[in-house]
């Protein structure tokens, strides 16, 4: 891939929700990531870790006891810092199309699927007329996989699969520069997984509308712990534990050799049936009441006093103590001494 400005370039996002009695919970911590065009970055990791507070700081969704940190740059416009009326009419669905978790919920339930199409489209397309809107509505639909004698339907007349279909194709109406896919493919079964995050990827590798202000390329952040959805759609994979981004990583070196680096990524991949079929010990902690040194210490069987203070979260691997690089010899962190053991 060529280097290029990137469609997305986030630094040191960071987001705090206060609580009742003065508690804090540390969702997001320190994210540093880029999502060029022509890219599908996968951000994966256990149910909790922060991914989807991660998306919502971006879109501006977050509740009003949330605070955030840092910067999201899109082109030109600082995410974290945009109010509310630059988000609504400027970034949802034109800068960012959102391919929701639960997409039956984001559907109005007492309109068709058509007429929820055509409005989208005329809202941020500037289509007008009938003719003109229903054909943009069937075309949107298309490029969704979205049957078009299903248009008519209503919300509740819809499988799961097409209800996803029918977000898909909301999601990709407004042309946007970075699609934002939160677990895209919860609830389906393999066939209709494959069928989804393949028309992701399709928008993201096709060019830019002719005119269109945003330029030439499109960028996906998918967000899923669906690894083999993330395998088939990514050109980089980001791993995220407790709030924090712990590994970045080109997808075909994560998932075939030398393979993830960081002891917890791993740690996810063996879990996988068709590899070693064996869980990460342990649980993860709460955001809550997050350890002061690295968070996955406790679960970790290459942790040592080092893992007492946190790594630095600004490099690829955020680990004291990572798995060898290609091409270079790391030993296992040794054993304490006999002497320092305790009873």
């Amino acid at each position: 891939m060529t280097e290029s400005t990137p469609v997305l370039s986030v630094r040191g996002l960071s987001v705090r929700f206060l609580m009742p009695g003065g508690r804090r919970v540390h969702a997001v911590t320190d994210a540093h990531f880029d999502v060029a065009a022509g890219e599908c970055l996968a951000l994966i990791g256990e149910s909790g870790c922060g991914k989807s507070v991660l998306a919502s700081a971006l879109l501006g969704l977050l509740p009003a006891n949330a605070q955030t940190a840092g910067e999201a740059l899109l082109g030109d416009l600082d995410l974290l810092a945009a109010d509310e009326r630059t988000l609504a009419r400027t970034v949802r669905g034109r800068l960012i199309g959102l391919v929701p978790q639960s997409p039956a919920a984001h559907l109005t339930p007492v309109r068709t699927v058509r007429s929820q199409l055509e409005e989208t489209v005329a809202a941020l397309t500037g289509t007008r007329g009938r003719a003109a809107l229903r054909a943009a509505a069937q075309a949107a639909a298309e490029r969704a996989a979205f049957p078009a004698d299903h248009l008519d339907r209503h919300p509740h007349e819809l499988s799961g699969g097409l209800a996803q279909r029918a977000a898909l194709a909301l999601a990709l109406a407004g042309d946007a520069p970075l699609l934002l896919a939160d677990e895209p493919t919860t609830g389906l079964d393999r066939d209709l997984v494959d069928r989804t995050v393949d028309e992701l990827r399709r928008h993201v590798d096709a060019p830019a509308a002719p005119g269109a202000a945003h330029g030439t390329g499109r960028a996906l952040l998918m967000i899923t712990h669906d690894l083999a959805a993330a395998e088939r759609v990514a050109d980089r994979i980001a791993v995220m534990y407790a709030g924090r981004i712990v590994e970045l990583a080109d997808a075909a070196a994560f998932f075939g050799a030398p393979g993830p680096r960081h002891p917890y990524s791993r740690g996810l991949l063996q879990a996988l049936p068709d590899r070693a079929f064996a869980p990460i010990p342990g649980l993860p902690p709460e955001l809550g009441d997050l350890p002061d040194g690295c968070a996955f210490a406790a679960r970790c069987d290459r942790a040592t006093d080092a893992c007492a203070v946190p790594p630095a979260t600004t490099g690829e691997v955020a680990c004291h103590h990572p798995l060898p690089a290609p091409g270079r010899k790391q030993p296992r962190p040794a054993p304490p001494a006999p002497e320092d053991i305790r009873a």
